[in-house]
């Protein structure tokens, strides 16, 4: 039994901890709430830990760096490699939750029972900050009762801390479902509050010896709801506001509170740069004045634009491909692009629009060193997954902070990413380039077509596995049992709300034949539509659609 903390207890920590995670990486996955063949928290979370063990098993130092003591070298090791090897926006929390805790104990000479319930306290707050609007019933929820218990336990005693934290996590993943509708419809916890209580546990483990006995969840009740956000956001707000912002990271922080109180649909970013610098706002709001107010509170606005949503036209036809100019030198003016996608027939494509492909669910190192081997000084990132936009945030700091200038476009298909790529203009100032390549991907609605790998319960209806989904922005809105019949429906419910082109990307497990069969039925029911099919090579999604 352990009285402190040392380093010696942080590396058999890290390492029980990572062995707890292999063990119930299929459980972990399984808690995925969506019917789709990608749910993959367990797996992120493995990776992720993976990173850190790997960062201390290269670092064998026994003395601490800098202000640091041993154990704190340790901790900090963990949280550095944990953030290179974030996967999704689980492992992404779990190495902010690290450096937290790493941060905390670096100069604190002996760690007993309050000072890890210190460190808990700053784990859960560097937790919260690392999520622009938190979410109760998820991982958030877990560490911040660890955190709670921790502190109320008000002792020296490093068993009684350690087990009131790791006790308290297992109380709050078993009342996620109560926060969290969609855990409650599908009967399981959070996938993410179930790693963390693993971690704490083998915690307890290495302090007491002994490995704390709790029951495995319930098994899944009721099959999950194939759903997800809307991105186009609620349709209480009538009016869309954007604008440019020149403005430090502080004040753009207390706009952003105040726009989240406004609206909805917000999303706000960054040039990369750290201290001050140009931001991209967007926000939907019914007050618009309040929101432009709270734009010229933050800094200087410029190019603001509002547009009221009953007014919007039809989509207009797309912007034919621009030339890419080559840089005459990488350097600090020359430009590129990374593109997080998988497939070979996506990849060929993307790197025919002059960008750099990153195969998909990279880690945050991954994708470091491919922003770094352009030998560009302004990177744009299109993640093409809500997962990887965390890991691209995450990624574009690093670089930041070795002078290359990242912005973020947060894509959620390839499809988009087409459509983004294909107004790229290097003439133009960087910052317009990035606006305009988010609008081209804004404009771009998208869809993918799967069988349910589970049995669900959807808005569409019910669904068995093996039945055709086809998801409009993530959310299922019909189930069929013909691929090629539903791929078609699919469309004509797109295009039923606009558009001129249609882009169809289809995927490895695709049948012969499936495109064409959709151009086919195009051809048919909307000969005024401009098609284009390329094969994508895309895994678990026989067809990808993109119209504009």
């Amino acid at each position: 039994m352990l009285d402190t903390l040392d380093a010696a207890a942080v590396r058999r920590w890290c390492a029980g901890g990572l062995a707890a995670l292999r063990r119930h990486q299929g459980e972990i996955d399984d808690l995925n709430v969506y019917p789709v063949p990608d749910g993959d928290t367990g797996t992120n979370l493995v990776l992720t830990f993976t990173s850190a063990q790997q960062a201390l098993a290269m670092d064998r130092a026994t003395v601490g760096d800098g202000d640091a003591m041993p154990h704190g070298h340790a901790l900090r090791l963990m949280a550095r490699g944990a953030l290179l090897g974030a996967r999704g926006n689980s492992g992404v929390i779990l190495s902010q939750i690290l450096r937290g805790l790493a941060e905390a104990l670096a100069a604190v000479p002996v760690v007993r029972g309050r000072q890890l319930a210190a460190a808990l306290r700053d784990a859960a707050a560097a937790a919260y900050a690392a999520v622009a609007r938190p979410v109760e019933g998820t991982l958030l929820s877990v560490v911040a009762a660890a955190a709670r218990a921790a502190d109320a336990a008000d002792s020296d005693d490093l068993r009684t801390v350690a087990g009131a934290a790791a006790g308290a996590a297992a109380r709050a993943l078993a009342r996620t479902p109560e926060q969290l509708p969609a855990l409650a419809r599908a009967g399981v916890v959070d996938a993410g509050g179930r790693g963390l209580c693993l971690l704490l546990d083998a915690l307890v483990e290495v302090i007491t010896g002994e490995s704390p006995q709790r029951p495995a969840p319930a098994p899944r009740r009721v099959r999950p709801p194939a759903t997800a956000v809307r991105e186009t956001g609620s349709e209480e707000y009538a009016y869309e506001v954007q604008f440019l912002l020149d403005a430090d990271a502080e004040a753009v922080e207390r706009m952003r509170q105040t726009l989240a109180g406004l609206g909805d649909s917000l999303v706000v970013v960054g040039d990369g740069a750290e201290a001050s610098g140009t931001w991209n706002v967007h926000v939907h709001v019914n007050d618009v004045g309040a929101a432009i107010e709270a734009g010229v509170a933050a800094g200087r606005p410029y190019r603001i634009s509002v547009t009221r949503f009953a007014d919007q036209p039809a989509p207009a036809p797309p912007a034919a491909p621009l030339p890419l100019a080559a840089p005459a030198s990488a350097g600090r003016d020359a430009r590129a692009a990374v593109v997080v996608a998988s497939g070979a027939g996506i990849a060929e494509l993307l790197t025919g629009e002059g960008a750099t492909v990153v195969p998909g669910n990279p880690s945050a190192g991954e994708l470091l060193d491919a922003i770094l081997a352009t030998g560009a000084g302004r990177v744009v990132v299109l993640p093409n997954d809500p997962n990887t936009q965390a890991v691209a945030g995450v990624a574009a700091r690093e670089a930041h902070a070795r002078g290359v200038k990242v912005s973020v476009v947060p894509t959620r298909s390839p499809v988009q990413a087409l459509a983004a790529l294909a107004v790229r203009d290097p003439e133009r100032r960087f910052a317009d380039d990035v606006i305009a390549m988010a609008e081209a991907a804004g404009a771009c609605r998208y869809a993918e077509v799967c069988w349910a790998s589970r049995e669900a319960l959807t808005v569409a209806g019910p669904c068995r596995p093996g039945d055709v989904l086809a998801l409009v922005e993530g959310e299922v809105h019909l189930i069929g049992v013909d691929l090629a019949d539903t791929c078609s429906a699919v469309v004509d419910r797109m295009l039923g709300g606009g558009g001129e082109l249609v882009t169809l990307l289809s995927g490895a497990d695709a049948p012969d034949g499936l495109a064409d069969a959709v151009r086919a039925h195009l051809a048919r029911r909307w000969p005024f539509v401009e098609v284009h099919a390329y094969p994508g090579g895309q895994p678990h999604y026989p067809l990808l659609v993109g119209v504009e």
